[in-house]
């Protein structure tokens, strides 16, 4: 049988954009997330989810739990796997002062063959996404699981799905409060919709 996961970016926190929030402690959603989260949840509302999974940072929880409030369920099950790439020492940089550093260049044109300093490769990245997300799909024939993580590990999830090289991350987006749907089983997985974003 069929499992769905929809994979679903957080909301936005208040500087998207500004900062390379990372696994910094205390970046939460400002009001205008908390919005974003809370639309996004009356949303999938008619979705029929069975189940939610959370990263475990703050912009996650909430998005999860705006989820779980819509829909009736219970809190969000917290996984260390679907947690934000550890970028190492770039945690809290801005990112005009990562533009000056050659590694972060490099980090960004050949993610397959390049570590974050003291920190994790787009490769461990998706290793730990699908040892997490392969037993949750045999163990769920026939549910609806909301799986809430960040926009490039949802990135190395569907690279997978689609047979695609860890370096066409830039081809396509992950915006906050998308959505982004596969179907999983015996038979393999495939791609349903690629972000769907809030309105």
């Amino acid at each position: 049988m069929t499992v769905t996961v929809l994979m679903v970016r957080h909301a936005a926190h208040d500087n998207v954009g500004g900062f390379l929030a990372g696994r910094m402690e205390g970046v939460s959603l400002g009001p205008a997330g908390r919005s974003q989260a809370a639309r996004l949840g009356e949303r999938m509302r008619g979705a029929a989810i069975d189940a939610i999974h959370s990263s475990p940072r703050e912009r996650c929880r909430e998005t999860a739990e705006a989820i779980a409030s819509a829909c009736g369920l219970p809190p969000p099950r917290i996984a260390e796997e679907l947690d934000e790439i550890d970028f190492g020492r770039w945690s809290g940089s801005t990112f005009a002062e990562l533009d000056a550093d050659p590694l972060w260049r490099r980090w960004n044109t050949v993610r397959s063959c390049c570590r974050t300093p003291g920190g994790e490769s787009m490769l461990d990245v998706q290793q730990r996404a699908l040892r997490y997300l392969e037993p949750l799909v045999a163990g769920n024939a026939g549910r609806r699981l909301a799986v809430v993580s960040h926009a490039d590990v949802i990135k190395a999830i569907v690279m997978h799905v689609l047979g695609l090289a860890i370096d066409a991350w830039p081809r396509f987006d992950v915006s906050p409060a998308s959505v982004t749907t596969i179907a999983a089983g015996e038979w393999g997985a495939k791609l349903l919709n690629l972000n769907d974003v809030v309105s």
